[in-house]
């Protein structure tokens, strides 16, 4: 159904005349309602709106660096927006090669999203679509350096090359333009989901670094075609005027992403393929990986955003066995999801469809394999809502229980009642709850106050007289509120808050600690912690390292500041595999804080690094001051086809989830885990 015309409000008749007679009493009360109504039709008649980008050519480059499919792609992706109820009217496509579309210039992609951004109001859906070449270039004219100086570019039509120049791209759309223009629809209420189908796609929308991406390679009548080209391919136009520079996206105020999703077709260090789909199809023509495979998927009519990419995942195997056949020393492109997957799919909510996790599942017999475990809060013989989702998105689901459970996965048997479903099942398991292990034990004279909010396993439960507490509450009336401690993991003696608001802060600050201590023990017992990633804790006065060590065996020796001094965390990765990773902190207030990732929207997956070529970041830590901070690192190895690894580590409600596939088998069994106490461990935070 299309949502692109809102209907003309009806008039009420003139005072006096009434619709069919009635007391002015009546007429008032008519009244009321048409303005009720009026306040409710921008919600009620909201618009889903698109713009689809695919650039096929570029008119200033050798043919041999041009691509096939883009304009395949929006074609296709117009088609699944159609039968997905959007209106005709609603679509804007920019592409080469597509009857009825303009080209897609970098003034006319600029021009058409400040087009976009004009016609939305709160309530709308946009989708921003790009099927292309990608490149990265060294911009010294943006308003943030990332650390290997380059910004991430989606290549226009018109695109020109000027070697050895430190200026912005010509004919290039950068990744924080992307980034602004995602902001500025953000800041008007409008739900934005962005899809890059091209190469170091992640770094489209934030400011990550990474290596420089292979080229796309390959006879130019090949087949299979890569997207992604080094800046150094690029050429100038011959005796062409410079390009004006395209207008900046208008500034806007930096919100939380609870209204955005992003599906990226690869990881930042990586190029990603075209070729024709569906394989030994009878119609089959030139698209990107990607496109194919969201196309395919909505056709399952998945409910979130988190089963669409699951759906998009579940059709990567088949093409990417072919291609790993083909090209044996490539790493293959890795898919990546961020944002707030559990939202409804294409509605404009913040609200998740539901609060508790959905892990993937892999059918292996008579078994399900899950790809969770004892670090995502999964415990042996939790109770699970399995689902298997059909090919035309019909779901069953029964509840069963986990059996085996190691620190990364865990398996059971298919449920008697769904072993007779055929192959191209999808398969997903949820918790039905949070298990006890993990809750923070709270014994009261009352109800716990209202509006409690921990991401899984973490969680608040009330505890009678008889049974273990962590701590117990105590309302005082007007002298405050009263907490004592009655475990001495989590500290010691008593403190008095102003009220129950201070108290459910609190109390989501504890077992948010509670589930932390529980990482770090499982990251003990690992057998070694992950093989070339490190982090160090610095100490620095002005410009001076004065002292560092690293976070897990030393860095509470470095303690306390001294006059001048502050504290920061240099994080390294040379393990060769992508890591998924949580930095956050308690400070001495007692507040949490947010460091890694820092917007609840963006994902957690820290980049690849090798000892040649090493990822690093560090964070400045002014909130680690005084007794009592507290700061929590937690790391994994990124495996393939692997969920999110958040570890309900994170200090808010966190949109971030990461998909990965196509990436070499990392280690097994392999966490990083460390916590710094200021002062005493078993102090509580002041």
């Amino acid at each position: 159904m299309s949502h692109g015309a809102r209907p003309p409000a009806r008039l009420p008749p003139p005072l006096g005349e009434g619709w069919g007679g009635g007391t002015r009493r009546s007429m008032v009360a008519r009244w009321l309602l048409l303005l009720a109504l009026a306040c409710l039709a921008p919600r009620a008649f909201a618009t889903q709106r698109a713009l689809l980008v695919g650039v096929s050519e570029l008119v200033n480059q050798p043919q041999s660096l041009w691509l096939q499919a883009p304009r395949n792609d929006v074609a296709l992706m117009r088609d699944a927006l159609l039968r997905q109820g959007f209106g005709a009217g609603d679509i804007t496509t920019l592409a080469d090669g597509v009857s009825g579309a303009a080209l897609p210039e970098s003034q006319a992609i600029h021009d058409a999203l400040s087009r976009l951004l004009a016609q939305s109001r709160s309530g709308d859906f946009v989708l921003l679509y790009f099927s292309g070449h990608g490149t990265r270039w060294r911009d010294a004219t943006k308003r943030y350096q990332e650390p290997d100086g380059l910004a991430e570019n989606f290549l226009a039509r018109d695109v020109r090359g000027a070697v050895g120049v430190d200026s912005a791209l010509a004919g290039g759309v950068r990744d924080v333009d992307f980034d602004g223009w995602v902001q500025a629809f953000l800041a008007r209420g409008v739900f934005v989901w962005s899809v890059f189908d091209t190469c170091a796609a992640t770094s489209m929308t934030r400011n990550a670094a990474a290596a420089v991406p292979a080229v796309a390679e390959g006879p130019a009548d090949d087949e299979v075609r890569w997207r992604g080209l080094r800046a150094g391919q690029l050429r100038a136009a011959p005796a062409a005027s410079p390009l004006a520079a395209p207008a900046a996206p208008p500034v806007a105020e930096r919100v939380a992403r609870a209204r955005y999703v992003a599906f990226f077709a690869s990881e930042s260090h990586q190029i990603t393929p075209e070729l024709r789909l569906p394989r030994q199809g009878r119609n089959a023509r030139p698209q990107g990986l990607l496109t194919w495979a969201v196309a395919g998927a909505l056709e399952r009519r998945p409910a979130t955003w988190r089963e669409l990419f699951d759906g998009v995942l579940a059709l990567y195997p088949p093409v990417i066995d072919e291609l790993a056949q083909r090209f044996p020393t490539r790493e293959l492109p890795s898919p990546v999801a961020e944002g707030n997957l559990d939202a409804p799919l294409f509605a404009n909510s913040a609200g998740a469809v539901s609060t508790l996790p959905v892990w993937r599942a892999q059918r292996s017999g008579d078994s399900l394999v899950l790809q969770a475990g004892l670090a995502d809060g999964l415990q042996p013989q939790q109770e699970l809502r399995i689902n298997a989702t059909l090919e035309d998105g019909t779901v069953r689901s029964v509840q069963a229980r986990a059996s085996q459970v190691d620190l990364d996965g865990a398996s059971l048997a298919v449920p008697a009642a769904l072993r007779e479903l055929p192959g191209a099942v999808l398969w997903s398991a949820s918790p039905l709850a949070a298990p006890p292990s993990t809750a923070l034990r709270v014994r009261s004279d009352g109800p716990l106050p209202p509006g409690i909010g921990l991401d899984y396993p973490a969680s608040v439960v009330a505890v009678g007289a008889g049974a273990p507490a962590d701590l117990r509450w105590s309302d005082l009336g007007a002298a405050g509120q009263r907490l004592e401690w009655q475990s001495p993991a989590l500290g010691a003696g008593s403190e008095r808050l102003g009220d129950k608001a201070a108290v459910r802060r609190r109390l989501e600050t504890l077992a948010r600690l509670k589930w932390w201590r529980q990482l770090c023990a499982l990251g003990e017992g690992t057998q070694m912690p992950i093989d070339g990633f490190e982090a160090v804790l610095e100490i620095w006065n002005g410009d001076r390292l004065a002292r560092s060590g690293p976070l897990r065996t030393s860095g509470a020796n470095l303690l306390p500041l001294r006059d001048g001094e502050r504290a920061a965390l240099n994080v390294r990765n040379t393990s060769g595999h992508s890591v998924d990773m949580v930095v956050a902190g308690i400070d001495a207030q007692g507040r949490p804080r947010a460091e890694y990732p820092s917007d609840p929207g963006e994902s957690n997956r820290f980049e690849r690094g090798t000892r040649e070529a090493p990822a690093a970041k560090r964070f400045e830590l002014p909130w680690l001051s005084a007794e009592g901070a507290r700061l929590f690192v937690l790391a994994t190895p990124a495996a393939p086809q692997s969920g999110p690894r958040l570890f309900g580590a994170a200090v808010e409600p966190v949109l971030a989830d990461l998909r990965v596939r196509g990436q070499v088998e990392p280690p097994r069994r392999r966490l990083y885990a460390a916590m710094l106490s200021w002062g005493a461990a078993d102090a509580a935070p002041r």
